[in-house]
């Protein structure tokens, strides 16, 4: 399920930038687009994983799809900036309806049949690893098809003159995203089995989701390890929203030409997914290495940290040997934060309920995506250079910090700090 929905993401990964430039957008206006996307998330998050907890994971799932074969197909035919933002933020309706009952779904199907004290890390690792393979394989596909389309006969301009611009090259990956969106919608309504749920009406759906939302605050304010998960998302989305913003321009400096930058680019972003999801797939062991859950979290994000420091410092440097650097800490900053989400996620899982599960997971994906929109703002009126990378290494690293020392001792689901702040004292296993 999660290779249909993110196989279709990430064929308009590698291109996405580059069309909008190519449709005169400058890259202020370019972070002013997936800002769009971000805030819409933001505000959706936490309505949308209510709305999962009440009427059930594999209704929102269906609607996420439906918004996606809309958003994709208007990111290929758009042609001025509203329509653009307008694509973007109906995908991000669409990534608020996934966020949270995807994951949900798969803890509460795990527990249903082993109990609540199922061990969960490893089936997140292997997700996060299949997630990762699919952006994987769709960046590959949405950088290659617009280089293909120029081969031989220049079917990309010929495609362009024959719908008087509207559709050139790399806006092809976008709509064939969009009719996989589709396929992803009629997967979700035949194959998915789910939990049973009351029966409930559309007014007592809407007066659940409310007290689902305010559950689910609560918890993050009354929960210590909970506020670390969040504030590490936040931090994860300033990385990722940095990293994304800014490479495809430096990739295609480097290539001097957009067509070949997306192929470059394309591959780039495979490796980072790549690393993402070996990263994911030996999360267990980091945690076990480590001592714990937390501590490999620590590790994890002080490499993905270290990584966006080495970018920041080659940002202005000329040669092969600060590419290599550069390349070096791309793929680090993939490879940690791939390592520290299943972990952060199992502690996650152990300190809610299933009744607010899905809410849990949108504060965390709000964190990352609000968060993440404010740093790409920043990033993209800062001058060229270190400056831009500087404010997702910064971030990285003090994520890193929460989890240090004392931060790394905390307790197991069994002992769970109580919401007044008192502890019942017994160190997490890992």
């Amino acid at each position: 399920m999660c290779v249909l929905f993110w196989l279709p993401a990430g064929l308009s990964i590698a291109p996405a930038i580059l069309l909008f430039t190519e449709r005169g957008m400058g890259l202020a206006a370019i972070a002013g687009i997936f800002a769009a996307h971000s805030l819409t998330v933001a505000l959706l998050e936490l309505p949308t994983g209510g709305l999962s907890d009440v009427v059930g994971r594999r209704t929102v799932l269906a609607a996420a799809g439906v918004f996606d074969v809309l958003a994709f197909a208007l990111v290929g035919l758009g042609t001025s900036i509203w329509m653009l933002a307008l694509a973007m933020s109906l995908k991000g309706v669409g990534r608020a309806l996934h966020s949270g009952p995807a994951e949900a779904w798969y803890v509460e199907t795990v527990q249903a049949h082993s109990g609540p004290e199922a061990e969960l890390r490893t089936g997140l690792a292997r997700g996060s690893t299949a997630t990762s393979a699919a952006l994987a394989a769709g960046t590959l596909l949405g950088g290659a098809v617009p280089w293909l389309l120029g081969l031989g006969p220049d079917l990309g301009a010929r495609l362009s003159e024959a719908t008087d611009g509207q559709i050139v090259a790399l806006s092809v990956p976008a709509l064939i995203a969009s009719v996989m969106s589709l396929v992803f919608v009629v997967y979700v309504m035949v194959a998915l089995p789910e939990q049973p749920r009351p029966r409930s009406t559309v007014g007592a759906t809407l007066r659940g989701v409310p007290g689902t939302i305010a559950g689910g605050l609560k918890l993050g304010g009354s929960d210590r390890i909970v506020r670390r998960v969040l504030l590490s998302a936040a931090a994860a989305g300033t990385a990722l929203c940095v990293v994304e913003l800014l490479t495809p321009g430096r990739v295609a400096a480097l290539t001097g030409e957009a067509g070949s930058g997306a192929v470059v680019f394309a591959a780039l972003a495979c490796a980072g997914f790549v690393c993402a999801g070996v990263g994911s797939q030996f999360a267990p062991l980091a945690a076990r290495l480590a001592g714990s859950g937390s501590r490999a979290v620590f590790v994890s994000l002080a490499i993905s940290g270290g990584g966006l420091l080495a970018l920041a410092l080659t940002s202005s440097a000329e040669g092969a040997f600060p590419v290599v650097v550069a390349a070096l800490g791309y793929c680090l900053v993939y490879v940690g934060l791939g390592a520290s989400s299943p972990n952060q996620n199992e502690l996650l899982h152990r300190r809610v309920p299933n009744e607010s599960r899905a809410t849990a997971l949108s504060v965390q994906s709000l964190a990352l995506q609000l968060v993440g929109a404010l740093a790409g703002l920043v990033a993209g009126v800062l001058p060229p250079g270190p400056l831009p990378w500087l404010v997702g290494a910064v971030a990285l690293i003090c994520a890193a910090l929460l989890w240090a020392g004392r931060g790394a001792r905390v307790e197991s689901p069994a002992a769970a700090e109580q919401p007044d702040g008192v502890s019942t004292a017994r160190a997490e296993a890992g």
